[in-house]
């Protein structure tokens, strides 16, 4: 990397940072400039170079050209335990902690401190610990508890707490909520505002730019591995800081493609499943988007198991009528939890694609690859999916691409209704938008989508008529141009009919929006 002339000023300084993987540019020159004591986001789609321009921050690779430095004087790690020493630490999305060690254990883990004999010396190390722990005001986070005993939030602030007992002056933080409720990522964002106070500089990636308006204090986007744009949280619009992200105008965030509601597929009446479902009847059409509210346990996700068949009917009914009753297999499921029963990410694309249904690639007793090909580019061109060829390992796409490609299983196998749980969750604004559209071209082709979102922009913005599950209970299905969010809510919250709450004051409601909204 090329000398730097420091700015003591600022905190840390990456000047024209590329690199390239092979023929793949991922960095093409990326700036940015982070302050002492400053949350600084960032922000681009999948696949846009923040976790690579990262991996430079923290020693993980190593920059093909440009510069960096830290406090004003040259910063160039050979490693991450090497940028560690330096101040910088990493807390990735998936965590990295050992859950059969102890609290204290992880937090230095690798950077023991030893006696004599080599046996590690605890009480050396506890008071370090100690104080990282009581600067995060964690009441359930002790030295001595194992990790496996954690909740999920306890054990994103030990990640924390790990980079504090470093003394880190730089922590990157690689979607820290993505699976924390809304009362941990409270608890996270009041560690953050402490840490900003203590001078710690915070780089914040996330998805949710809701949440980057609440917690950051200045942003830089990416786009295509270079730097889109920078500015002040609240000097800049959302609309034009999500433009930066996707090189355009997002005029329609839910693009709006005419469909018309044809006859009913799936007629369902007083379903019962285990678990959390206890009743659900309705009555779904070819050619309409179907949505379902509710909140976490309301048993949305039973639901759609019990109809795929991977849960089993425990009372009432439901039928596949038409054509839909005629299908070998008449539905297909998308799941929320894309990488543990969504994909396989050791397998490529085209078998993921194609695994579900063979028979297309079959020539004579066997399966003909160059078919398998053909059948994954012409999906893969059609769903504008972004890969290097069919044979690629589905695990190296962004999450937008991988998901697209779980679409594109459910086509190829050609099912009349499709049942799609969280289609959005985890990618980025602009893939967002094409699955919305794509959304919408399937039901002008007249197939039926069932969709559960927690996002209720989303539902207001691409569904027909809207459904809401209170307690295991499916209430009525009503034209979208009937439901507001607010409506919504209180009907999530309070449920209908006999058995309904006390209505929601209007505290009470900002929270479950917020909820929703994380």
């Amino acid at each position: 990397m090329a000398e730097v002339n420091g700015d003591t000023s600022l905190r840390l300084a990456m000047r024209g940072v590329r690199k390239a993987f092979g023929p793949v540019q991922a960095l093409g020159g990326v700036d940015l400039e982070v302050c002492p004591g400053e949350v600084h986001a960032l922000i681009g789609e999948n696949g846009a170079g923040k976790s690579t321009l990262m991996k430079v921050l923290s020693g993980a690779h190593q920059a093909d050209d440009g510069s960096m430095s830290l406090d004003g004087a040259i910063y160039s790690p050979s490693d991450p335990l090497d940028a560690r020493s330096h101040g910088v630490a990493m807390i990735y999305q998936e965590l990295t902690l050992a859950p059969h060690l102890s609290v204290l254990e992880n937090i230095w883990l690798g950077r023991e401190q030893c006696g004599l004999l080599g046996k590690m010396n605890r009480k050396a190390m506890r008071p370090a610990v100690e104080a990282a722990l009581d600067r995060l005001e964690h009441p359930d986070i002790r030295p001595e508890k194992l990790v496996s005993e954690l909740s999920t939030g306890a054990r994103q602030l030990v990640e924390v707490a790990r980079a504090l007992v470093g003394e880190a002056k730089v922590l990157v933080m690689d979607e820290p909520t993505s699976s924390l409720s809304r009362k941990d990522t409270e608890r996270l964002f009041a560690v953050v505002d402490r840490l900003r106070a203590d001078g710690v500089s915070v780089i914040y990636i996330s998805h949710f730019l809701e949440e980057v308006e609440e917690i950051a204090d200045r942003f830089t986007v990416l786009r295509d591995g270079e730097t889109a744009g920078s500015g002040v949280i609240g000097e800049v619009k959302l609309d034009r800081i999500i433009e930066m992200m996707v090189g355009r105008s997002l005029d329609e965030v839910f693009p709006q493609v005419p469909h018309e509601r044809g006859e009913v597929v799936l007629r369902a009446q007083g379903v019962r499943g285990p678990h959390l479902l206890r009743e659900a009847s309705f009555e779904l059409h070819a050619g309409e988007i179907f949505g379902v509210a509710g909140l976490v346990g309301a048993g949305r996700t039973e639901l759609l198991r019990v109809l795929q068949g991977l849960a089993p009917v425990q009372g009432g009914t439901f039928d596949f009528v038409g054509k839909a009753g005629g299908a070998k297999s008449a539905t297909g499921l998308l799941s929320e939890d894309r990488k543990e029963e969504g994909l396989a990410l050791n397998l490529s694309l085209g078998e993921n694609l194609t695994l579900g249904h063979l028979t297309p690639l079959l020539q004579g007793p066997w399966l003909s690859h160059v078919r398998r090909r053909a059948v994954t580019r012409q999906w893969v061109e059609e769903l504008t999916v972004r890969c290097a060829s069919p044979d690629q390992s589905i695990g190296d796409l962004s999450g937008g691409n991988q998901q697209k490609i779980a679409f594109a299983r459910l086509l190829h196998a050609g099912v009349p209704v499709l049942l799609l749980d969280e289609p959005t969750r985890g990618v980025d604004v602009g893939s967002k938008v094409e699955i919305y559209r794509l959304m919408g071209k399937l039901a002008a082709q007249s197939k039926a989508l069932f969709v559960v979102s927690s996002y209720l922009p989303e539902l207001l913005g691409v569904c027909d008529r809207i459904a809401v599950m209170h307690r295991g209970v499916l209430g009525p299905a009503r034209p979208v141009a009937e439901c507001t969010e607010h409506g919504l809510l209180e009907e999530a919250t309070r449920g209908v009919g006999e058995n309904a709450a006390a209505p929601v004051s209007h505290t009470a409601f900002q929270r479950f929006q917020k909820e929703y909204h994380a």
